[in-house]
C-alpha cells in the first residue's frame, strides 16, 4: 500500500466526540477509519480483521481507556506475532508528562501525541509511523528473500553431479518465485540435464534437444547472466505445463564464453517482479559456477583415473612360484581420485610386492603415485631390501614433493623357501590367511614416507604352504564414524572366511565392504613352489 492510497487506521477512544474528531482529521487526509470505544472492542476488531486478512495499517490509542489503559493495549498488540508489525500511536489529554510518554514508547508505541494537537501534526505523525512500518516490512521481506537465496546457493554448491544440480536449482527457483520452475544444466558430452518442480517434462528426447539448441543459440558469444523470453511457439510443449501458454521467462548464465550455459525457467507471466529477478540472477550465477566446477572436477577425475589405470596393470604379471591377484577400484563417482597403487616385480633376490597410498586426492595425488611407482621399479633394479627401498622413496619425496606424504608396505619373498622380509611405512599391516582359515596381522610398522624419519629394519616372516599374503589400502575399510580397529577386525574376519584362492579372496573382500568413498588397491599372493 502506497501513501497515495491512504491507510486504514484503528482509532481507540472511549469518548465518541474524540473518536469523531480524530476520524475527521484522518478522513480528510485520505485515510479510512475503524473506530473502537474500548480496548476490548479493539482487540475483538483486530482478531476479526486478522481472520479476514484485512488488518488496519496503524492504530491511534487513547491512554485513558475504561477497561484497560492504552499502555497495556499496546503491549498486547506488540506481543502478537502478526499484529505486532502494526504501528501504534498513543494520545492523551491527561497523561502528558515525560514519564507518560516514556511509558508509551517503552510499551512499544511508535509515537506519542499530547492533546490538544494540531491536525497537521496528527497527519504527519501517522505518515511517519506508516513510513517506518513500510520500511521495516520491506527490510524484513528483503532479509527473508536474501536468506532464501543464501540457502538456495548453499544447496546448489553441494551438488555432486549435473542432474542433482538441475534438481536443486529448479527447487530453489520455485521457492524464490512461488510458482512452477525448471532448470537446465549441460553435463559431459553436452548432454542436457533437466530438473523441475510443479511441472512435468515431455518424455521424448526431441523436446530436450530443442531446449538445448535454444539455450546455446541465445547465449552464443555471451557470458554473464542474461534474461530471455521464449515465446510459446519456440518453447517445446510440455515444459512448465500448464503455465506455458504465454511462453517461458529464461534466465541464462555462464561464467565464461567457452562454457555451456545453465538456465532457470519459469512462466513468462510471472517474470515482472524486479526484486525476484535480481535474486534469480544471483542464483543463476551460482548455478553456472557450480556447473563449471562439476565439469572441471569430472574432467580432472577422468584424467587422473586414466593416468592411474595406464600405470597400474590390469592383469597381474607372471611371477615364478606364485599366484597373484591385483585389484584397483576407483572411488565412487562423486569422489575424487586418490593415489593408491600396487607393485609386483620379479628380482634376482625374490618377488618384490607391495601396495601404497599417496595422501590426498585428485590429479596431484595420482601424479605423485606414478612417480613413486616408477622410482620404486627403478630402485629395485639394483636393490631389493624393502627397508632400503623405503628410505630411497622417502628421500625422493622430500626432494621433489616436500609437501607430499605416502604410506607404502613392501615385501621381498623367496618363492622357494617362503622366507619374507617386510618393511612398512605407515601402512595398514599385511594380513596372512592360513590354509585352515586363520587370519592374523603381521607385527610390522614404521613412519610415513616424506617425514624424514628413521625407518626400522624389515621384519622376518615365514610363509607356509597354503598361506595367502594380503595387502590392502585403507580405502577398503575406512568408514566415516567407524573406529579403525573395528574396521580392521571386520577385514580380518572377512579374510578368514573368504573362499580359497587369491582372486576369490580379493573379490570376497570387495563384495564385503561394498561401494567405497575412497579408491582401493588390493594385492593377494600365494606361493605355489613350497613343499
Amino acid at each position: 500500500m502506497s501513501e497515495a492510497d491512504g491507510a486504514t487506521v484503528l482509532v481507540v477512544d472511549d469518548l465518541e466526540a474524540n473518536r469523531y474528531a480524530m476520524g475527521a482529521v484522518l478522513r480528510r487526509a485520505g485515510h479510512r477509519v475503524v473506530p473502537s470505544a474500548s480496548a476490548g472492542d479493539a482487540l475483538i476488531e483486530l482478531d476479526t480483521r486478522l481472520r479476514s486478512g484485512a488488518l488496519p495499517d496503524a492504530a491511534l490509542v487513547d491512554i485513558g481507556l475504561p477497561d484497560m489503559n492504552g499502555f497495556e493495549l499496546c503491549r498486547r498488540i506488540k506481543a502478537h506475532p502478526v499484529i505486532a508489525a502494526m504501528p501504534v500511536v498513543h494520545f492523551s489529554a491527561a497523561a502528558i508528562t515525560p514519564r507518560d510518554r516514556s511509558r508509551g514508547l517503552d510499551a512499544g508505541a511508535d509515537a506519542y501525541l499530547t492533546i490538544p494537537v494540531e491536525p497537521e501534526e496528527i497527519e504527519a505523525v501517522i505518515r511517519a509511523a506508516l513510513r517506518g512500518a513500510r520500511s521495516r516490512h520491506d527490510a524484513e521481506a528483503q532479509a527473508s528473500r536474501l536468506t532464501r537465496l543464501a540457502a538456495a546457493i548453499t544447496e546448489v554448491h553441494c551438488a555432486h553431479g549435473p542432474q542433482e544440480l538441475a534438481d536443486l536449482a529448479a527447487v530453489a527457483t520455485a521457492r524464490l518465485t512461488a510458482g512452477p520452475a525448471a532448470a537446465f544444466v549441460f553435463g559431459p558430452g553436452d548432454a542436457l540435464y533437466a530438473g523441475s518442480l510443479r511441472c512435468d517434462f515431455p518424455p521424448d528426447s526431441g523436446a530436450r534437444a530443442a531446449v538445448a539448441q535454444l539455450l546455446q543459440r541465445c547465449m552464443a558469444g555471451r557470458s554473464g547472466v542474461h534474461p530471455v523470453t521464449a515465446p510459446a511457439p519456440l518453447w517445446p510443449p510440455g515444459f512448465l505445463v500448464p503455465e506455458v501458454s504465454g511462453g517461458a521467462a529464461l534466465l541464462l548464465a555462464r561464467s565464461r564464453a567457452d562454457q555451456p550455459p545453465v538456465c532457470l525457467a519459469r512462466p513468462a507471466r510471472a517474470a515482472g517482479d524486479p526484486d525476484t529477478a535480481h535474486l534469480l540472477g544471483r542464483l543463476a550465477q551460482a548455478t553456472a559456477l557450480t556447473a563449471e566446477t562439476l565439469r572441471t572436477t569430472a574432467e580432472e577425475r577422468h584424467v587422473a583415473l586414466t593416468l592411474q589405470r595406464s600405470f597400474l596393470p590390469q592383469r597381474p604379471p607372471a611371477l615364478p612360484g606364485a599366484d597373484l591377484a591385483l585389484r584397483y577400484v576407483p572411488a565412487s563417482r562423486n569422489a575424487e581420485i586418490g593415489g593408491d597403487f600396487y607393485v609386483a616385480l620379479s628380482t634376482p633376490a625374490g618377488l618384490l610386492v607391495g601396495v601404497g597410498d599417496v595422501v590426498g586426492h585428485s590429479l596431484d595425488a595420482a601424479t605423485v603415485m606414478v612417480e613413486l611407482r616408477h622410482a620404486l621399479r627403478a630402485y629395485a633394479t639394483d636393490e631389493s631390501d624393502p627397508a632400503v627401498l623405503l628410505r630411497r622413496l622417502d628421500r625422493m619425496l622430500q626432494r621433489y614433493h616436500p609437501e607430499a606424504t605416502a604410506t607404502v608396505c613392501l615385501a621381498l619373498i623367496d618363492p622357494h623357501t617362503g622366507r619374507a622380509r617386510i618393511a612398512n611405512a605407515g601402512h595398514i599391516r599385511p594380513l596372512v590367511v592360513t590354509a585352515d582359515g586363520e587370519a592374523s596381522y603381521l607385527a610390522v610398522s614404521g613412519p610415513l614416507l616424506g617425514l624424514e624419519l628413521d625407518h626400522p629394519h624389515p621384519a622376518e616372516v615365514q610363509l607356509a604352504h597354503g598361506d595367502r599374503l594380503l595387502m590392502v589400502t585403507d580405502g577398503l575399510i575406512e568408514t566415516r564414524g567407524t573406529d579403525l580397529t573395528v574396521s580392521l577386525e571386520r577385514l580380518r574376519r572377512a579374510a578368514a572366511h573368504a573362499p580359497q584362492g587369491v582372486a576369490a579372496l580379493c573379490d570376497a573382500l570387495l563384495d564385503c565392504f561394498g561401494t567405497r568413498e575412497d579408491d582401493v588397491a588390493l594385492l593377494a599372493l600365494q606361493l605355489t613352489g613350497l613343499s
